[in-house]
């Protein structure tokens, strides 16, 4: 059935029409005051707003989810652990400025010295920016050498990700001794974060890899609309939410018992960069995309619904038996018997164009926070690799593990509990 677009020129011209026209052009107005209020409230100047940087758990897990992203690893060049001490206690006084929407060392300029703050931030303000940091596998150990003397204090959680199905992993994308996980609602601000970060750990370490994301792709909070990624459906329907306060605390927060105790508080975030074959997905039909994830792409119900929070029925046949919702559709399988739930913090991201094919680099960056990746992102993963039906449009490139320890009171530093 064609489809028409009705604009507002359409409205006015039909206004005179009596009757049930009439009617329709009263309504469709009525439609359009109400999705330019949603629009003008979706891009509500969030500039001055900022995210409390001290607290008991790390902003940037469960704070409702930013526009914007920049996410980057870096590899130490062998820094003693004091050095490393120094290192935190400068990028914990560096990332509390930045997100109270300050310039790095304010008031510390010197026209003989480079300038504290880079400085592409001025004028920005906060912009909700949140900076989150991580400690890697390799942190630890590295090629079978307690780096630090801190091997006895690597948490059981922190696992070297097995092999995956489907996996086709660069080791250019993949790993690191330290992440940095910078949201924001203006990219520049988010980029100043990493830059300065990295500026400031001159001579202790080095850039690994880094990936910039646009448009989140998960919603965080009740308060926020369902985004929708490169393949055009909503994504984040089912997430969990930061007001879901039981389900966070069972699924989100390490506890003292899971060990160690430095961990308590925190959180494991898991990295994955996958890579969409844009070109092959945009030439599909729309019921088999929608058989594909197992909902309909206009308004993110579950296949047979109309309302996007309805609840999955995994039972529902067809007029023929069968499943409603495909067995091997994404919702399902990531559905499972509910007993796996992961925080998503994902984005969509862009990096040119494939060289060797002539394709689109796009996809999503997926981020998840989980209290025990053993038992959370696995076994999710390896259901999905095997029986997933979105597998055929997509390729996971990168991955990376990191154990984010708790927040912080004011005058201490990023994982201080653990490098005391």
């Amino acid at each position: 059935m064609k489809r028409f677009h009705l604009n507002r020129r359409d409205l006015l011209r039909g206004a005179g029409v009596a009757g049930t026209g009439a009617v329709l052009a009263t309504g469709g107005y009525t439609l359009l005051q109400q999705r330019d209020a949603a629009l003008s409230s979706s891009v509500r100047d969030h500039s001055q707003e900022t995210v409390p940087f001290y607290g008991p758990h790390q902003a940037g897990i469960t704070t409702p989810a930013q526009d914007h992203l920049h996410f980057a690893t870096f590899d130490l060049l062998s820094p003693t652990l004091s050095e490393i001490r120094g290192l935190m206690r400068i990028w914990t006084s560096a990332a509390a400025s930045m997100c109270a929407g300050k310039s790095i060392g304010e008031g510390e300029f010197n026209l003989q010295s480079p300038p504290p703050d880079t400085g592409e931030a001025m004028e920005h303000g906060p912009s909700r920016l949140t900076i989150t940091v991580g400690f890697g596998p390799t942190f630890f150990v590295k090629e079978g050498r307690d780096r630090f003397g801190l091997a006895k204090n690597r948490p059981p959680a922190l696992i070297d990700i097995p092999a995956l199905p489907g996996d086709a992993l660069k080791p250019e994308q993949s790993g690191g001794d330290l992440c940095v996980q910078a949201c924001a609602d203006n990219p520049q601000v988010a980029f100043h974060a990493v830059r300065n970060l990295t500026r400031l750990a001159r001579g202790l370490a080095v850039l690994r890899w880094s990936q910039l994301g646009f448009s989140r792709t998960a919603t965080t909070s009740k308060g926020q609309a369902t985004p929708r990624n490169l393949m055009g459906f909503k994504d984040g329907t089912a997430n969990i939410k930061a007001e879901d306060a039981n389900v966070v605390r069972q699924f989100v927060w390490a506890s003292d018992a899971d060990g160690p105790h430095w961990m308590a508080g925190g959180s494991y975030l898991v990295a994955r960069r996958i890579r969409i074959h844009i070109e092959s997905w945009d030439r599909d039909s729309l019921l088999d995309q929608e058989q594909t994830i197992g909902r309909h792409k206009l308004n993110g119900a579950p296949i047979g619904g109309h309302d996007e929070f309805a609840p999955l029925d995994l039972n529902a046949k067809d007029k023929d038996g069968n499943p409603l919702i495909p067995l091997q559709s994404h919702v399902r399988l990531a559905r499972g018997d509910d007993t796996i739930k992961l925080l998503r913090r994902g984005y969509s991201f862009t990096d040119g164009m494939d060289r060797v094919t002539g394709e689109l680099d796009a996809g999503l960056f997926f981020i998840s926070y989980q209290r025990d990746p053993r038992t959370q992102f696995v076994p999710l993963q390896t259901r999905l690799g095997r029986e997933d039906a979105l597998n055929e449009y997509i390729t996971h490139t990168g991955s990376a593990l990191f154990a984010c320890p708790p927040g912080m009171n004011e005058g201490e530093y990023f994982g201080q509990s653990l490098l005391q």
